[in-house]
């Protein structure tokens, strides 16, 4: 796995496919730049060494040209958030884009324009491919998020480096602590699976069966399991054609002496709303006209035991709807004990677009091994599917 230690950037202009899709408030004005500072060690390393930078982004779903999507909005903050000041090429593509890249400096970032400008982004044209190609020397992708696309920029731009291509920082990071959960994990191994669908975990459920010792189910997805066992939910959500495969699932794990871990007690309330009534219930035991919305004190006792024994352990999906302050506390719980068992020499790897948000909105992201950049793209590595921005590199 060739990362940025394997080169010089001496004198190189390297181009780097970097996610800085972040959030604009109505001003656009970057909300959010976590993006942008995940992506700054393996900038840092490059001008470090005397290269220089292009940088090339999307940044949202603009159809065609659209002022709101340009990335010139992102120019002051990336500057502010790299130290130097970063030059703006207003196309990607072109003169405007070849001029600039060729009177960059050493120790210059340059950003071009939104990729997705040009459907050839996503439609993954070589052509297109080509152009971006020309106007460096090395090839970095460090944009994790844009994995699992085979886009003109993650994927196909990488043919034209036979020899000169490379991870950046963050997307190796991601690699090796998604292979230390798959690959490399230190037993016992948990998987906590949170969010409101079967549906949407089951190939990773299928997936990570042989890797895990423990699996957590929680959020929404455990009425489907309670149910399809006999138990009465009330007016819980319900995947009412997912019950067969949540006792497939069941069976599976058994079969592979894996402990399944489902919650026995839950928060319930009257209504969807954070000013509902709300009691604890049994989970088998939800009356009509009532609905499951987070773990419930026996339920997190249960899993504290299992948490605290774990070496390893992968958080993906909320237990119950956090963005409600009175149905947050299961969340909450979940994440103090994997921080508390982080601290005391476990591996946690937090991914997923709930879990990765909770972990910020509670405070707890330092307090976790890591956390993935990615939804999509680690979803897609959990479910064991090879990502084509990776496999561009490593081919």
């Amino acid at each position: 796995m060739k990362t940025l230690q394997d080169f010089n950037f001496q004198a190189k202009k390297a181009i780097i496919r970097v996610d800085f899709n972040v959030p604009l408030d109505e001003n656009f004005k970057v909300t959010d730049a976590n993006r942008i500072e995940a992506a700054k060690p393996t900038i840092d390393k490059i001008l470090a060494d005397g290269g220089s930078i292009i940088l090339m982004s999307h940044l949202g779903r603009p159809k065609g040209k659209q002022d709101q999507y340009s990335l010139k909005h992102i120019v002051a903050k990336t500057s502010e958030v790299l130290g130097v000041n970063v030059l703006f090429a207003e196309d990607c593509r072109g003169e405007i884009a070849q001029n600039a890249a060729k009177n960059l400096k050493p120790g210059e970032v340059l950003l071009l324009e939104n990729l997705r400008f040009y459907a050839e982004e996503e439609a993954g044209d070589e052509n297109f491919a080509k152009e971006l190609a020309s106007l460096g020397d090395i090839y970095v992708n460090d944009a994790f998020g844009t994995a699992h696309r085979a886009h003109a920029s993650t994927t196909i731009i990488a043919k034209f480096f036979p020899t000169s291509k490379c991870f950046g920082m963050l997307l190796a990071k991601e690699i090796e602590s998604l292979n230390r959960v798959l690959k490399n994990s230190v037993k016992p191994v948990t998987a906590v699976l949170g969010g409101s669908k079967v549906s949407s975990k089951i190939t990773v459920i299928e997936n990570i069966l042989d890797k895990v010792d423990h699996m957590i189910i929680g959020g929404g997805m455990t009425f489907t399991f309670v149910k399809a066992l006999g138990g009465k939910i009330g007016d819980s959500i319900c995947e009412d054609d997912k019950q067969e495969l949540a006792l497939e699932i069941l069976r599976l794990a058994k079969e592979k002496n894996v402990q399944i871990h489902i919650p026995v007690d839950v928060i319930a309330a009257d209504a969807f709303s954070n000013d509902a009534n709300t009691k604890v219930v049994d989970v088998r035991e939800i009356p009509d006209g009532w609905q499951g919305l987070d773990a419930g004190p026996k339920s997190l006792e249960n899993f504290k035991k299992v948490i605290m024994e774990s070496k390893t352990i992968l958080w993906n999906g909320p237990l119950g709807v956090f963005e409600m302050e009175n149905f947050a506390k299961g969340t909450i719980t979940l994440g103090n004990y994997i921080a508390e068992s982080t601290a005391n020499g476990a591996f946690s790897l937090v991914g997923g677009g709930d879990s990765v948000a909770a972990v910020k909105q509670f405070g707890l992201e330092e307090k976790m091994s890591y956390v993935s950049t990615g939804g999509g793209a680690m979803l897609e590595m959990l479910e064991g599917r090879d990502l084509p921005g990776i496999a561009a590199i490593l081919n």
